[in-house]
């Protein structure tokens, strides 16, 4: 069942897109650091073109996959059907970080919904597009998206987030260079 595509073809875009979670891979060369493995939700990915897709990255208590990317650029996005027909898709590209007011911040993050909180967009560039069965991901209900990291957001306002990540997302778990802006 598993296939290697040459591209994201637009049945698979819109399946992404709809899925209520992806998982994101990240992992620096050095074998001495960790690798990360974090949950992404929200009204936040976006298949821009077949070899192309962007994800809107919110303020939240880590920044592994921003220290990441700017140590090494391999990513890995995985999606599993956890409704209708078992199904795992995974993208491995590399990444790029657009952080807030930058060129490549303002050509893509009009592409997603302002949610407050939002440090980067991040862009990867796909070069393998893989699928398998998903036979063994259970089926689950969506009782629905969690606010409350988007209610954080809101509750420390744009002072508070610039402080937030200048303490909290400047360096990785390893002391790799994380967030590189303070602004709001």
């Amino acid at each position: 069942m598993g296939r290697v595509l040459d591209q994201i073809p637009d049945d698979l875009a819109r399946w992404f897109e709809a899925q209520p979670v992806f998982f994101v891979a990240t992992a620096p060369a050095d074998p001495d650091t960790h690798v990360n493995v974090s949950p992404r939700g929200l009204d936040s990915f976006r298949v821009l073109d077949p070899l192309r897709v962007a994800w809107l990255d919110l303020t939240g208590s880590g920044v592994e996959t921003i220290a990441h990317l700017r140590a090494d650029g391999r990513i890995t996005l995985m999606f599993c059907a956890f409704t209708g027909p078992p199904q795992i898709v995974r993208l491995h590209g590399r990444g790029t970080v657009h952080e807030l007011d930058t060129p490549g911040w303002h050509e893509l993050s009009g592409r997603f919904p302002d949610l407050p909180g939002a440090r980067a967009v991040i862009d990867v560039a796909v070069h393998r597009v893989a699928t398998s069965c998903g036979y063994a991901v259970p089926r689950m209900d969506l009782v629905g998206p969690r606010d409350t990291l988007l209610r954080s957001a809101e509750r420390k306002g744009p002072a508070t987030l610039v402080r937030y990540r200048e303490e909290r997302n400047a360096v990785s778990i390893d002391g790799l260079p994380g967030y590189q802006g303070a602004h709001a």
